[in-house]
């Protein structure tokens, strides 16, 4: 690429890392980070646009939610969808590969940027840039420190605490900008590698068949235990809610995970005149697995309905749920006789998921299910309502007023300005005022 390509490509991440450096709150959620992702996937030429809708949904979210459990997790999985936007991926590998592959590329485009403007710009215009830059980074500040309406401006233009931080911004994502238009030059081939080893029948078939027949009789004692509920746990000796649903909960969710494993590995090994037994086998230990999810989910919420939503328990159904459905994906897989889309279905599906939880407003729906809980059996921990995020202070109307002062207590009003606008913070804004706690 020479020529006027270098500059073009020089522009788009100046003007993608411009942009940035104005509109991204760095430090919390806003619309600003939706506002900068649109731009970005905007001017890079060919973007794959299911992957970049679903990083527009999940920077979206920055204008929503304010929980930053959530919304961190939603900007590393856009920032992984923009980057799978550009550069695709089809195999396992691949997937992996274009998760990463623009910040990858945003590291080599430093010195393809260095080489391009020394190649491409001449010495005399060097100076001139040069010149300027340093001519308005004297000016500016001097205007702005004689005159409070042209202060106002540039505040209104540039984030609260504009410097460095926004240096940094720019550059990073700048860079990132150029990174993605050179994948698209370039774009990273994706291969599927040989299989490698190959298992013979004897190396999987017992342990399978083993696997099989445990899970079996496991899900027929779940009949009776982790699905009979309130009953089960009232009517067994010793046994209390915790040690019912949660230690159960984690020893089935490690469980799952695990399975996952044997499955892909032994589907992926098995030579290829065992294909058929290997799916029937494969298959069957992916039901009785969802029946597990299901008995996980059981105890869960069991448990919650004693103690209560948190966000804990919020976030480990949630991640339940998204095995359930990878196991659906695999059992589809299997019976199409294709898996090619697989892994792609895996990652779209997590970040759909994730998606899911932040649309919930996490925070607002566990209070209002604790506050369901406090109406119908009068307990409530209004101390963990306090630790919840401004999404959930809405819900605290319906607590009397002494309860509504313990919950509010210590949340400010805070006038974020257009780029950190958060409808979470909006609806809260109104409702944060002194209020005595009388828990």
């Amino acid at each position: 690429m020479v020529g006027g390509g270098v500059w073009r490509v020089l522009g788009l991440g100046v003007v993608g890392g411009a942009v940035a450096a104005v509109v991204v709150p760095v430090d919390r959620a806003g619309v600003g980070w939706f506002v900068a992702a649109a731009v970005v996937l905007g001017l890079v030429r060919r973007v794959r646009v299911g992957w970049a809708a679903l990083a527009l949904g999940l920077f979206a979210m920055g204008g929503v939610i304010g929980a930053p459990w959530v919304w961190w997790p939603c900007a590393v999985a856009g920032c992984a969808a923009v980057s799978l936007a550009v550069a695709g991926g089809w195999t396992g590998l691949g997937v992996l590969r274009g998760a990463v592959a623009v910040p990858l590329a945003a590291g080599r485009a430093v010195p393809w940027v260095r080489d391009g403007v020394r190649g491409g710009m001449a010495p005399g215009v060097a100076r001139s840039v040069l010149v300027t830059l340093v001519v308005l980074g004297v000016f500016v500040p001097l205007f702005a420190g004689a005159d409070a309406a042209f202060a106002g401006l540039l505040g209104d233009l540039l984030p609260d605490g504009a410097g460095l931080l926004s240096v940094a911004v720019f550059v990073v994502v700048g860079l990132g900008t150029v990174g993605a238009c050179l994948l698209v030059e370039r774009p990273v081939v994706d291969v599927a590698r040989p299989v490698g080893t190959r298992f013979a029948r004897r190396d999987w078939v017992l342990p399978v068949w083993a696997l099989v027949v445990l899970f079996a009789v496991f899900v027929a004692v779940q009949a009776t235990t982790s699905f009979g509920g309130n009953r089960h746990v009232l009517e067994t000796a010793g046994l209390t809610y915790a040690e019912y649903a949660r230690t159960g909960f984690w020893q089935l969710l490690v469980v799952t995970v695990l399975t996952l494993g044997i499955i892909g590995v032994v589907a992926r090994h098995a030579e290829d005149a065992d294909r058929r037994m290997a799916h029937g086998l494969l298959g069957g230990l992916a039901v009785l697995t969802l029946v597990i999810v299901a008995s996980a989910l059981s105890r869960m919420w069991t448990y919650q309905q004693v103690y209560g939503f948190t966000v804990l328990r919020v976030l480990v159904i949630a991640c339940e749920l998204w095995l359930g459905v990878v196991y659906l994906l695999l059992l589809a897989a299997g019976a199409t006789g294709g898996a090619r889309w697989v892994p792609r279905a895996v990652v779209a599906t997590g970040f759909g998921v994730l998606l899911g939880l932040a649309v919930l407003n996490p925070d607002r729906f566990i209070a209002d299910r604790n506050i369901d809980r406090w109406e119908r059996a009068g307990q409530l921990d209004v101390w963990y309502l306090h630790e919840l995020s401004d999404d959930a202070v809405p819900a605290f109307d319906r607590l009397p007023e002494g309860l509504r002062g313990c919950a509010l207590m210590g949340r400010e009003r805070a006038d974020d300005g257009w780029r950190s606008w958060n409808l979470g913070r909006v609806l809260a804004q109104p409702r944060l005022r002194p209020i005595p706690c009388e828990p």
